[in-house]
């Protein structure tokens, strides 16, 4: 798939303009916007908004999703790869042949890309929040045991909690502390990786899109744009479902053999509660669901940690923010995206390609 030499200025600095690239892509190929506006303003007080680009007509059988900011700050990367296929020609007139609509949900958290966090208004992350929250709701003891060394009261970190994380890493391995860090908890509101205690804005609105724009088809997939796990510039696809193993050799089918999965162990993603992608089987029963999340990495994990660690700290304690603000949010961008032309072509390219076979799949006939 051709990707054209404008592809670097498809990304953006900031949430605004971000959205203003997206909302011009999308006029300039005629395709209407469907603004789904959040309660509160942006950094800049800017509207933020869930907006929706449908490229296809509305009773398609065949729907591709493609999603950016799930998680705030990762939008910069989504949003880029979203306007560098609005403006790829070739691409769309290529789904246009196969019969397949294509939707664009740019910004699904669009309060963390505006403000450059990786949650939501609500301190939530919005990929552990998809719950039944009428039910018991998981627990993380492992969390609990950390918390106060993952989230301290002073920011740096003393050398006391230097040593007790590093002994836990030595003895209990990485695997067991990225697993205790991300999976999801719901006891500390003002921690790492809450799944909150109620349906968040942005897991209504991810619903309301699911229906709408997937609840005439026959068979639905899914590509949610994410970063900050694995090698620089590399996207592993990820399985973005349930632990089904027909979905499983079916998403391998259309995306390749090397689909890891959270199930298996074989994904850079520790298993998490709450995951957003569950919707979309609930929401749209009667369309057959493939999904895949596309994970750029960007730096070492416990360097991409130690960054989001030092976010929450700041978020707790806003009266440092004009000391240790500006450096801190920054050290959260950069673990989320590189600002390089080479690592955007990467993504980009990486995207088309998943994104082809995608459309590859939805029309592939059935055995």
């Amino acid at each position: 798939m051709h990707v054209g030499d404008g592809l670097v200025a498809c990304f953006a600095p900031t949430y605004a303009a971000a959205r203003e690239k997206f909302l011009d892509a999308a006029d300039a190929a005629r395709l209407d916007v469907h603004s789904d506006v959040h309660p509160l303003r942006g950094r800049d007080g800017e509207t933020l908004a869930l907006d929706i680009v449908r490229d296809g007509p509305t009773e398609a059988s065949r729907v591709l999703l493609i999603s950016s900011g799930c998680h705030g700050i990762e939008g910069f990367c989504g949003s880029g790869i979203q306007v560098a296929m609005l403006r790829d020609a070739h691409w769309r007139e290529s789904t246009r042949r196969a019969g397949v609509a294509v939707v664009y949900l740019h910004a699904l958290n669009p309060y963390g890309f505006s403000w450059w966090r990786r949650v939501t208004h609500e301190n939530v992350d919005l990929n552990r929040n998809f719950l039944d929250f009428h039910a018991p709701l998981p627990q993380n003891p492992a969390y609990d045991e950390i918390a106060h060394l993952l989230v301290p009261s002073t920011w740096p970190p003393s050398l006391r909690n230097h040593v007790a994380l590093l002994r836990i890493l030595l003895t209990r391995g990485a695997r067991h502390l990225q697993a205790a860090v991300s999976v999801g908890q719901h006891t500390h509101p003002q921690g790492l990786f809450f799944g909150g205690h109620a349906p968040t804005w942005s897991q209504v609105a991810v619903r309301h899109a699911l229906r709408e724009h997937g609840r005439r088809a026959e068979r639905l997939a899914w590509i949610d744009l994410h970063t900050g796990l694995g090698q620089s510039g590399v996207g592993e696809r990820i399985f973005a479902g349930p632990d089904d193993a027909a979905m499983l050799a079916r998403t391998r089918a259309w995306w390749g053999p090397h689909i890891t999965s959270i199930h298996d162990g074989s994904s850079s993603s520790a298993p998490i509660t709450g995951m957003m992608w569950l919707a979309a089987p609930q929401e749209c029963p009667q369309a057959e669901y493939t999904g895949i999340a596309l994970e750029y990495g960007t730096q070492p994990l416990l360097k991409t940690l130690h960054a989001l660690r030092a976010e929450q700290w700041l978020e707790n304690h806003p009266e440092h923010a004009a000391t240790h603000g500006a450096r801190i949010k920054q050290q959260l961008r950069d673990a989320f995206f590189t600002d390089t032309d080479d690592w955007k072509r990467q993504v980009v390219e990486q995207a088309m390609e998943a994104a082809a076979q995608g459309v590859a799949g939805l029309t592939a006939v059935r055995n």
